[in-house]
């Protein structure tokens, strides 16, 4: 079993459409990577754009928690590119700042600037290679990317309604994901402790 590839995805998603494989997606013209036809590209484009749109949500594999960041030398934080959102750690908590991304950079909107006088904790989503996803929010999105090529290219309501149904199961599948990867609690355990919890089986295994 192999993960997904650029070229595999577009293969489903022209396969879902009823459309024939391809056995690449690019021509190499003069050291430029030219797609094969137009439906080539618009479908690649799709499945990009959802890609980002399903990673954006933010899910336990892309987000990470208390991310360190180091001014540089002229006391300014560059965020880096491949960063869907950001917060300042427990923002809820201290209200001293409020930072959001501008051309790049940290930015403070509450005292309104770019400098930092020290380090400052984030709340990362990443965007992730397609590749790296876990094998169910590739399938999610494959099948998301699906629907939305039948609606724009493909004049078939049955069609659109058969892969609906396809993209609620997936995307149950990805729930599924998150519930079991996360180790959510409403006891609102903080990372880096440990508690035990009642568990009926051991009484029923009495």
């Amino acid at each position: 079993m192999t993960t997904e590839t650029e070229l595999s995805s577009v293969n489903s998603v022209l396969g879902a459409i009823g459309q024939a494989p391809v056995s690449r997606i690019h021509n190499d013209v003069n050291g430029e990577l030219i797609f094969i036809n137009p439906e080539i590209a618009v479908i690649h484009q799709i499945i990009s754009e959802v890609d980002t749109d399903v990673q954006n949500e933010g899910w336990i594999f892309n987000t990470e928690f208390n991310f360190e960041m180091v001014p540089d030398d002229s006391d300014e934080i560059t965020i880096p590119v491949d960063v869907l959102r950001l917060d300042v750690t427990a923002g809820q908590v201290y209200r001293t700042t409020d930072v959001v991304r501008r051309s790049g950079k940290l930015y403070d909107r509450y005292n309104h600037t770019y400098e930092f006088t020290g380090n400052v904790c984030l709340d990362f989503t990443w965007k992730l290679p397609f590749e790296e996803l876990p094998s169910a929010f590739q399938r999610y999105i494959i099948l998301r990317a699906s629907g939305r090529a039948a609606t724009q290219m493909v004049t078939n309501p049955e069609l659109v309604q058969l892969l609906a149904q396809q993209e609620a199961q997936a995307r149950a599948a990805c729930i599924e994901y998150e519930c079991n990867q996360g180790d959510h609690t409403f006891f609102g355990t903080p990372a880096g402790t440990a508690y035990q919890s009642y568990q009926p089986y051991r009484t029923l295994a009495r």
